[in-house]
């Protein structure tokens, strides 16, 4: 991917393997901006297709988790293509508008997207594409969010998931990232348009906000990341794309046959939690590093942030049997698990969780 045009603004400092800001001189500060503010994130490494067709939504109802028949105009969703095991293949963010549907995903994933689509077009109406190359998306996050877009000349959807036509574009609402009171736009705008559009919502009051930021609300929010904070055995049932990605109600798509199971036993093997780091080593630990129980490998860590407020914190696949006061430790540091994220079982751990959360940090601030 080449690199973004907003890697030209103020203080950017590029991704290491990327190709939009990891932020622009205080990643702490524009944390806070997008939990108090309004922050324009660049997201213009994420890849974009197309669904053009008379047969696009019953198409794409039969082979993903979600319920695209009825799906009217001006909405969004997002779901998951699942292997006939069960397990995570891509994930999709969508949005439904004037004869056409569009998915944004992980950057570098839409290639492998695309042909699994062509694989399954047989002699249907649809015309899937890869965009990249002309479309991008750009992030409005913060409280603040719906007045710059106001102030920009841009719609402001009010529902989530509602999605509005923006010139060629759209703006589509997202959920709520960290404590629920920062507002997600995404906005889908011409490549040729994208340092314009930038412009615009900055002059609007926007202030330029990396990656590194956005990351840090999105671990908060429990919202996962494909790839990252999913492996090659995740099933939807271990993460919030239950609720998010997956219509319950529907039949008939590949892998359905585990999630419909997983969920009337109501014990998928793994469950999402948020884990509190010493942060004692500069280094924090890399997406897959075991998490560990004594010398035993309860878990796998995905996203690992600094975050303003919480200090090193992350997310994690691990066994469900593992209780919220166990002792754990991710490359070589010490970790301990939210309470809240325990089942109702382990309820009577919580306490003892909470008391190791402080442990671990008065680790850091003792450094």
């Amino acid at each position: 991917m080449t690199a973004s045009p907003l890697l030209s603004l103020p203080g950017a400092v590029q991704e290491e393997s990327g190709s939009v800001a990891v932020h622009y001189g205080d990643p702490l500060r524009e944390q806070r901006t997008l939990a108090e503010g309004a922050g324009l994130v660049d997201r213009s490494d994420r890849d974009v297709l197309v669904v053009p067709g008379a047969d696009r939504l019953s198409w794409l109802h039969s082979i993903t988790s979600q319920h695209f028949e009825r799906m009217a105009d001006g909405a969004g969703s997002e779901a998951l293509v699942l292997s006939p095991n069960g397990h995570v293949e891509h994930h999709l963010v969508v949005a439904e508008l004037a004869g056409t549907t569009w998915a944004d995903v992980e950057p570098g994933t839409g290639a492998g997207l695309l042909a699994f689509l062509e694989r399954m077009r047989f002699m249907l109406r649809v015309e899937p594409a890869l965009v990249t190359g002309a479309w991008a998306v750009l992030g409005v996050v913060g409280p603040q969010a719906p007045g710059v877009l106001a102030a920009a000349g841009l719609p402001a959807p009010e529902r989530e998931y509602g999605v509005a036509p923006a010139g060629a574009g759209f703006v589509r609402r997202m959920p709520p990232l960290g404590d629920g009171g920062s507002a997600v736009f995404d906005v889908l705008v011409a490549r040729a348009e994208l340092t314009a559009t930038a412009d615009r919502l900055l002059a609007a009051g926007a202030r330029p906000t990396g990656s590194s930021a956005y990351e840090a609300l999105r671990v908060e929010a429990r919202r996962p990341r494909f790839g990252v904070d999913s492996d090659h055995r995740t099933i939807p049932n271990e993460l919030q794309w239950l609720s998010t990605a997956v219509h319950l109600e529907k039949g008939c798509y590949r892998g359905q046959e585990t999630v419909a199971r997983v969920h009337n036993l109501g014990r998928p093997p793994r469950r999402l939690v948020l884990l509190h780091l010493d942060g004692i080593s500069e280094d924090l630990p890399a997406p897959g590093a075991d998490v560990l129980a004594g010398p035993r490998t309860v878990g796998r860590v995905g996203t690992v942030v600094r975050h303003h407020e919480l200090g090193v914190v992350a997310l994690a696949l691990v066994k469900q049997s593992v209780a919220p006061d166990t002792a754990l430790t991710v490359g070589g540091s010490s970790a301990a698990m939210e309470p809240e994220d325990a089942p109702a079982e382990l309820d009577d751990t919580r306490a003892a969780a909470r008391d190791r959360i402080r442990a671990v940090r008065s680790a850091t601030i003792g450094r």
